[in-house]
């Protein structure tokens, strides 16, 4: 079987592709995009060359070349842009309790135990390797990147464009006096030193990383990683456990459903709070093996126990086929299938803050 991109951006990076090979430049450009591989010892998730799934995910050429005619004539249509009002943050630091804002896709600032942490961060136009091309945003970030308070630390679950972006990464440095600290998986520290982060730790699943009063654990998810076509599971994916003093946090950054769910509960849960993908999960003969779609995101937050779940990775960047607004609806008809409640269970506007559950505007109105 063939190793291949990463169906999250192709819809859009598609064009982007076909042009590079009707050109003759299609090794040019995967040689360039490509991120460094990762070196290291056998073990239970790498072979040595590559990362690999518990359960195993395996594609063909032929699917992929399924998937990108279904992309190229797809009837559905994402409006070109979404006018939403942007933010300032309420507080610099929060010290008692916790305070969730929302941003775009999956950048969240996290502000708990007086650390300030942010999310798979994406401000730029383009989930893409190029800004020419490829995936482009309908909405601008809720809260502007230089309005954001000091960041401590960075949370990065994969390398695709859409959670590792290079330009956020590159302008967040450059607008702060500290350097954050970048927690990534195994591999991905040699592409942060290539841009200029030198304050970085590569993580293997379960391995954990103690920052003032929280700890992290980087545990285990159903993803896949590659910025080029040459190295495609050559760094490692993962999710997050964030253990504070108000309850312990999941971000799942990009996942299929699976075991992973229940066993992280096992052993770091129950969670005060998760963050959970609905977006870019069709078509799901596909998508289902590194995507959860709205209902398995409901039932991974009934296996997490989840007091309170989030949805995000929807709505910003047309990734796949659904339209924009089918997540949404999507969850809503998930949710009463299951019996879970808004209280549990619900969405952030861009810009949008969140106490434990207590929704008001960064304006302070409750």
């Amino acid at each position: 079987m063939t190793a291949l991109p990463d169906t999250a951006e192709i819809h859009g990076a598609l064009r982007c592709w076909l042009i590079t090979l009707a050109l003759g430049l299609l090794p040019l450009v995967a040689a360039c995009t490509a991120a460094p591989a990762y070196e290291g010892k056998v073990t239970a998730n790498f072979d040595g060359t590559r990362f690999v799934n518990s359960d195993p995910i395996e594609k063909s050429a032929g699917d992929f070349l399924k998937l990108a005619w279904g992309a190229v004539n797809d009837p559905r249509s994402w409006p070109s842009w979404v006018e939403v009002t942007q933010y300032d943050v309420p507080l610099d630091r929060v010290y008692n309790g916790l305070s969730v804002t929302f941003i775009n896709h999956a950048t969240f600032l996290i502000q708990v135990d007086g650390i300030n942490i942010l999310t798979d961060p994406i401000y730029a136009q383009r989930a893409s390797p190029y800004q020419w091309a490829g995936p482009r945003r309908v909405h601008a970030p809720g809260v502007p990147l230089e309005k954001l308070p000091p960041i401590d630390l960075v949370l990065i679950s994969h390398n695709h464009y859409d959670h590792l972006d290079a330009y956020t990464l590159q302008q967040l440095l450059a607008q702060q006096e500290t350097p954050p600290l970048v927690l990534a998986g195994l591999g991905n520290g040699k592409l942060l030193s290539q841009l200029g982060l030198d304050n970085h730790r590569d993580m293997d699943w379960e391995e954990a990383h103690r920052l003032g009063a929280i700890e992290l654990v980087f545990a285990e998810c159903r993803h896949r990683s590659g910025r080029g076509i040459a190295d495609q599971m050559k760094t490692l994916w993962g999710s997050f456990v964030i253990k504070t003093s108000v309850g312990n946090i999941y971000f799942a950054g990009d996942t299929g459903y699976g075991p992973h769910f229940k066993e992280a509960r096992e052993r770091h849960g129950p969670f005060a709070l998760s963050l959970l993908p609905i977006g870019a999960y069709e078509p799901r003969w596909f998508m289902a093996d590194v995507h959860l779609d709205p209902d398995e995101a409901v039932r991974a937050h009934l296996d997490l126990g989840s007091e309170h779940s989030i949805g995000m990775h929807f709505g910003t960047f047309r990734l796949t086929y659904e339209g924009i607004e089918e997540p949404v609806e999507e969850l809503i008809m998930a949710m009463d299938k299951h019996g879970v409640g808004t209280d549990s269970f619900d969405l952030l506007l861009p810009g949008e803050t969140t106490a434990l559950g207590v929704t008001y505007n960064v304006a302070g109105a409750r």
